[in-house]
């Protein structure tokens, strides 16, 4: 043993160790692997899920409505016109009469759509229905509905009683409502139920802002839900922008007011831009058909033929009260 051998100097000599290999960062790499990968769903609710696909899948070949060849030949309005003329087309019957977010997402489902097979995009090709627009926009519906599994099962996850919760989710999603109106009749309620309940959750977890955000979302891609619109308003006003005392949060109520702008720039942003606004509320309030037009508001429909019935009831009343006979009962 040389002077460079010695016991003390071995003892002092630093052991080179490898980079990262304690047992906290060995895992680190698999460990979010892991959580990035998993997804939390067990097997009974990926059972549900593969029920709910096959039953969906059955339905392909099942009625459809004109609204079928609406969402049609929207995909063809978005992908072949530039976005100055989407809400000024008349080709067809069936003109572009939601909210921009989803003309957008229609545009976005039109570019796989042209891929597959390009009559399905062809504005002129009214009231299409080979099999490959049938299976296309019959597999959008089921893809586009995964948002509300999703939010089901954080719902599920969060929950006081999470039996009872699990029950309840797997009710709505397998619920007739939509098997109905979105996979035979042909709509995307289930989509935008979704985007609904994905706000309630953020509600529920205290997570006011986004659950506003989420709410203004929903209304650009279909301004049916504006009925929720005051809840909504009265509920993040007094639980997010006032103090138990009634107190204004300022802060809290320019940042929920901007980021409610936010969403409508983004979306009405390029037609704005264009002085398209007034062309863009025709569409969306078509009061020119007149409010029992088929076309649109079958809720004010039914609320002005229940008032109907009843005025014409109060008028049989009075009449008979004045000793006029009664006309006979519709």
């Amino acid at each position: 043993m040389d002077g460079n051998d010695s016991p003390h100097l071995m003892r002092r000599t630093p052991v080179a160790r490898p980079q990262n290999t304690s047992p906290k960062f060995a895992d680190e790499p698999n460990s979010k692997r892991r959580v990035w990968f998993h997804w939390d769903v067990d097997t009974s609710e990926w059972d549900i899920l593969a029920l709910s696909t096959s039953l969906k899948l059955l339905l392909y070949p099942s009625y459809r409505s004109t609204d079928f060849e609406v969402h049609r030949n929207w995909l063809a309005i978005t992908h072949s016109l530039p976005i100055s003329e989407w809400y000024y087309d008349t080709t067809s019957e069936w003109t572009l009469d939601y909210p921009p977010f989803f003309a957008y997402l229609e545009k976005l489902l039109s570019i796989p759509a042209a891929l597959i097979d390009p009559k399905i995009v062809d504005l002129n090709n009214v009231n299409y229905d080979g099999w490959s627009v049938i299976a296309y926009q019959r597999t959008t519906v089921i893809l586009t509905e995964l948002i509300l599994g999703a939010v089901l099962l954080r719902f599920i996850r969060g929950a006081v009683d999470p039996p009872t919760q699990r029950i309840i989710s797997a009710s709505l999603f397998l619920h007739p409502g939509f098997l109905i109106v979105d996979h035979i009749h042909f709509q995307y309620n289930g989509f935008m139920f979704g985007i609904l309940l994905w706000s309630i959750l953020m509600a529920r977890n205290g997570n006011k802002l986004p659950c506003g955000i989420l709410f203004a979302v929903l209304l650009n891609f279909k301004h049916i839900y504006m009925y929720l619109a005051p809840a909504y308003f009265i509920y993040l006003l007094r639980s997010f922008c006032m103090s138990p005392s009634g107190r204004l949060h300022i802060k809290n109520f320019l940042s929920l007011a901007n980021s409610v702008i936010a969403v409508f720039v983004v979306s009405l942003g390029p037609f704005i831009l264009m002085g398209q606004i007034p062309q863009l509320l025709s569409r969306l309030f078509p009061f020119t058909r007149g409010l029992n037009h088929a076309y649109w508001a079958p809720n004010m429909w039914a609320l002005i033929t229940a008032a109907d019935r009843v005025l014409l009831r109060c008028k049989f009343t009075t009449r008979a009260e004045d000793g006029i006979p009664n006309l006979p009962q519709m």
